[in-house]
């Protein structure tokens, strides 16, 4: 599909068809993870994909909602400080290159049929704990992947006029 189109067609999935993922569609999002920009191209993440089907219990413990365990896949996007840029001011660059990410990773899921729901509330410390993630990686982003069970619905969106400026604020 065209750009514009998945754009559109994009929507968070909070219902998962019981069906495994392919290998070959997780490649695919593996190398939309890989080549997704970040700032000067440090690529200070890791990604864990973690499949549901034997942690639907404890993944229960880190968010507690069904719809988020029996998606076939959750991905855990973990931000490295140490390796992320900084600019000047010492603004540190990692959530947004996390976002970039997993933005790249959801677009390419929509596009070859599958859905994605991005999560940012969840219990950190459980996570940690079962994932095994070191002191030095911060999860940022938990993202559930997995072919929809349902539809699109309707989201309101602000009239541009609201949200975007030329010139000055």
């Amino acid at each position: 599909m065209d750009f514009q189109t998945l754009l559109l067609h994009r929507y968070s999935v909070r219902e998962y068809l019981p069906k495994p993922i392919e290998e070959e569609k997780i490649q695919q999002l593996l190398d939309a993870a890989r080549y997704a920009p970040t700032a000067a191209n440090r690529q200070p993440f890791r990604l864990i994909f973690v499949d549901t089907v034997d942690k639907k219990r404890e993944l229960l413990n880190i968010y507690d909602r069904d719809w988020f365990v029996d998606a076939p896949i959750v991905i855990c996007a973990c931000g490295l400080p140490e390796q992320g840029w900084v600019r000047g001011d010492g603004k540190s660059y990692l959530d947004v290159d996390i976002a970039i990410v997993m933005d790249h990773v959801s677009l390419a899921a929509a596009d070859i049929g599958l859905g994605t729901c991005w999560v940012a509330s969840f219990n950190t410390s459980a996570l940690r704990d079962l994932l095994r993630i070191p002191p030095v990686a911060e999860p940022i982003i938990l993202m559930s992947l997995g072919y929809p069970a349902d539809q699109k619905g309707d989201k309101e969106r602000k009239p541009l006029s609201e949200i975007i400026s030329y010139n000055h604020w």
